[in-house]
């Protein structure tokens, strides 16, 4: 059953997560991304699960498994980063991450790094304050056949954010809007 199921998801056309094609009942995935590793730390409320596990070379990372509404079919994994209270430490996260992402994936198709006004950079904890406020703009989008990924600074609390990353599938998203459109 496991070799015939790796075999699929190697075939899969939808985008993959840790080798997981973002595809199927949210349970069936949950079964495929635990056998790398991850564990479960949250019941299935309806459109979504939480698991923990490393990530890209970063410990106890949450993995958020996101379905379509009123579709049990997944459609969206979003990794929570550890959450730092420096700037530094975020940032040199999404510098780290970034490059990883470019080196595996190509060159972004969009990215923005920008603080809203001239402050930003000079102070640990204004720009920390700056991302709570929404004032800090870093993300970066990496597009592909399959899907699209993103990466971005969040904030956690007032003077805590991290880094998250987005993996979006295309294919299933466009069966979801093929059948929205079909209902008009």
């Amino acid at each position: 059953m496991v070799t015939t199921d790796s075999v699929a998801m190697e075939q899969s056309s939808h985008l993959k997560f840790k080798g997981v094609p973002i595809d199927g009942e949210l349970d069936w995935f949950v079964e495929r991304i635990k056998r790398k590793g991850f564990e479960l730390v949250s019941p299935r409320n309806e459109d979504m699960l939480r698991l923990r596990g490393d990530f890209a070379g970063f410990k106890q990372c949450m993995i958020y498994v996101t379905t379509f509404d009123n579709k049990d079919l997944v459609s969206q994994i979003t990794v929570h980063f550890p959450v730092r209270d420096r700037w530094k430490n975020v940032y040199d996260d999404y510098k780290r991450l970034k490059e990883m992402l470019i080196e595996k994936y190509g060159r972004p198709v969009f990215y923005v790094e920008r603080f809203v006004d001239s402050l930003g950079g000079s102070d640990e904890i204004y720009n920390m304050v700056a991302v709570r406020n929404g004032d800090c703009k870093y993300n970066t989008q990496f597009s592909k056949d399959e899907g699209d990924i993103i990466l971005s600074i969040e904030p956690w609390t007032y003077t805590e954010c991290f880094v998250q990353l987005v993996y979006k599938d295309k294919e299933n998203d466009q069966t979801v809007r093929d059948a929205a459109i079909d209902d008009l």
